[in-house]
């Protein structure tokens, strides 16, 4: 009886070749290392990713632990540090990004018809941002000096239906995460939850015209004036439903 596939193989069954090969036509790259192609140096990024790998050493040594099971895995080239660390240098990291939309299109598919909870809208997403630490020696362009390390922030947008990732960029450690909000996608109708640190009222005023809905906590320092409150039953959770007007700049 034929033996059942790698579970690491039908994970990564889900990008199709030909999505593949269309992402590494629009990117390639000119001088590609020998003996490690895109498909094999994107396994090798997966392998380090999903086993909790902590450096291209570690990645390479549990490869070569069971060099029998690398065919099986979907290797076809020879893995090594060197090549390894070439490729993640020089290889063009637009390739990933168009690697990550295709799966991340995909799976908001799959979950297009599943509902939502009874408290939620129907077309929701929640904003934050993460920090991202990394080796100072190697990514001085990164220093953080709030940790007097080397980081980058990993701006997020998840999407409630399925908890999936809708949208992501990567920026330097300091970027201001309201500034985000020029470049996050828009849906008119959406509900878009954030944190305290998306406040800023001429960005998301421009939100509130493109027809979205949002909700975010606001600033101690943001002072108003209450022009109408209205009648809310509190045994739901809320505290109160007011329409107010800015006093502070």
């Amino acid at each position: 009886m034929q033996a059942p596939p790698a579970v690491f193989s039908q994970i990564t069954a889900a990008l199709y070749p030909a999505e593949f090969s269309r992402c590494v036509e629009r990117f390639p790259n000119a001088r590609p290392p020998r003996g490690l192609s895109e498909h094999d140096h994107f396994l090798a990024l997966c392998f380090g990713q999903l086993t909790y790998r902590e450096s291209l050493r570690d990645i390479v040594a549990c490869l070569r632990s069971k060099p029998g099971l690398l065919y099986h895995l979907g290797f076809r080239g020879q893995v090594s540090r060197t090549n390894l660390a070439y490729a993640s240098h020089h290889r063009d990291w637009r390739l990933f990004e168009a690697l990550a939309q295709i799966l991340m299109r995909r799976a908001a598919r799959l979950y297009r018809e599943e509902r939502t909870g009874p408290d939620l809208p129907k077309v929701a997403f929640a904003l934050d941002a993460s920090v991202i630490a990394l080796c100072l020696s190697l990514f001085p362009w990164g220093y953080y000096a709030r940790s007097q390390k080397a980081a980058v922030r990993l701006h997020l947008l998840l999407s409630l239906q399925g908890n999936l990732p809708a949208w992501a960029a990567v920026t330097e450690p300091h970027f201001p995460d309201c500034k985000t909000l020029d470049q996050v996608p828009v849906l008119p109708g959406a509900f878009y939850i954030m944190d305290r640190s998306y406040l800023d009222f001429v960005r998301l005023y421009r939100w509130q015209e493109a027809g979205a809905l949002f909700v975010v906590r606001c600033l101690r320092h943001v002072t108003f004036r209450v022009v109408e409150s209205r009648a809310v039953d509190k045994s739901t959770g809320l505290r109160c439903d007011q329409i107010i007007r800015l006093t502070s700049d």
